[in-house]
């Protein structure tokens, strides 16, 4: 993805049409155009309010990763029937073979026993549901492994 999608995907997620950017930032429906297919770019200004406009940060606007950005559009494009169906086990195995074959390496009744009395914890001590105390371990476990690689 180039800049000139990210504005057009950003202004879609707010409903806008071109014509109703252009009226709020004094400029023709040509220029957001422009801007969207890359042939010009918005000047410093006009960035901070199409940020502004677009509910993000002047950051978020125009510093994105390509492929991180794709991978964001691809999963909020996907309906949660099709993510239930996806085995995430097999598909990151391929990039992970640990993943295909711990099981048959690892004893995994203690860390599951760990892991739940873990979860059971963050579930009474703030009133999570089950998926939101796995998803709270699992991004504890993701900033725990990012401070470990420092």
């Amino acid at each position: 993805m180039n800049l000139g999608n990210h504005l057009f995907q950003a202004r879609k997620n707010r409903g806008l049409s071109q014509e109703a950017v252009a009226e709020k930032l004094g400029v023709s429906r040509q220029t957001i155009s422009k801007w969207e297919l890359d042939e010009t770019l918005p000047d410093i200004r006009q960035s901070k309010k199409l940020a502004v406009l677009y509910g993000m940060s002047l950051d978020e606007l125009i510093d994105f990763d390509i492929d991180v950005q794709e991978i964001q559009d691809a999963i909020d494009q996907t309906p949660d029937e099709v993510h239930e169906k996806i085995d995430w086990t097999k598909a990151w195995s391929k990039k992970y073979p640990i993943l295909a074959r711990y099981r048959s390496e690892v004893e995994i009744a203690p860390y599951a026993v760990e892991l739940r009395r873990l979860l059971d914890d963050l579930q009474k001590k703030y009133g999570y549901d089950e998926l939101d105390a796995f998803l709270v371990i699992k991004d504890i476990l993701a900033v725990v492994w990012k401070n470990r690689k420092k």
